[in-house]
């Protein structure tokens, strides 16, 4: 079941998303005839053709390296964590063509970005390799809505987390530290609209339809309006 919303007024954002969510689909808001294009043309294939049944991610954090960590959205898509093995539990389905981003933020252990006191007890690694792991991501998911589920896993170490990001990923944290930004969440004071602008334009890329360039100029709105209120 994907949802589709138009116009304002009396229109429930949340009752949407929730509906799409427990129907295994996908929630679009329609502002604009591009808008419209780009959800009932260019990813249409994705939202009817299914590829991954009840898709479940995991990440273990060691607590050797990582101090403190914090998951930015999917509030309402979160699994106990005996439920990532339980075949019978429900999860989201992916579509041909989509890609799902989870991301976090991490404060290593000796950073200034630790906000918790400090803890008497300090971990001890279980193997000399864990020593340099930040995390073990962890992946399941059907074939088929019948099928057993296959499970993938790969130790993320810091050389991995050194590598250069992309831009999508790059774009992709601009959008959510706004969004946090909005809610007055936990970004860092010093990750404000300024900082954000910026990391978003150096991920413009192509920007195929100017969707990067439009949130761009929605931060600019934003900005000006919040900092009249």
């Amino acid at each position: 079941l994907s949802t589709l919303g138009f116009g304002q007024g009396n229109y429930n954002d949340h009752l949407m998303e929730q509906l799409a969510d427990h129907g295994n689909g996908n929630y679009a808001y329609i502002d604009s005839m591009r808008e419209a294009r780009r959800v009932l043309e260019t990813e249409l294939g994705a939202t009817l053709h299914t590829v991954a049944h009840d898709a479940k991610i995991q990440v273990e954090f060691n607590p050797t390296t990582v101090a403190e960590y914090r998951l930015i959205g999917y509030e309402n898509r979160a699994l106990r964590e005996q439920d990532f093995d339980n075949d019978r539990v429900d999860a989201g389905d992916i579509g041909a063509g989509h890609s799902v981003t989870a991301l976090y933020e991490i404060a290593l252990v000796g950073s200034a970005g630790t906000q918790l006191p400090a803890r008497r007890f300090a971990p001890t690694p279980s193997t000399q390799r864990d020593l340099h792991a930040l995390a073990e991501i962890r992946l399941r998911y059907k074939r088929t809505p019948d099928a057993a589920s296959e499970r993938l896993s790969r130790l993320i170490t810091a050389d991995d987390a050194e590598d250069t990001t992309s831009a999508s990923l790059r774009f992709a944290a601009s959008v959510a530290a706004w969004g946090d930004w909005l809610r007055d969440g936990g970004v860092r004071p010093t990750f404000g609209p300024a900082a954000i602008r910026d990391l978003a334009r150096s991920a413009l890329g192509d920007d195929r339809g100017g969707y990067r360039r439009e949130f761009l100029e929605l931060v600019d709105l934003a900005s000006a309006i919040k900092g009249r209120s």
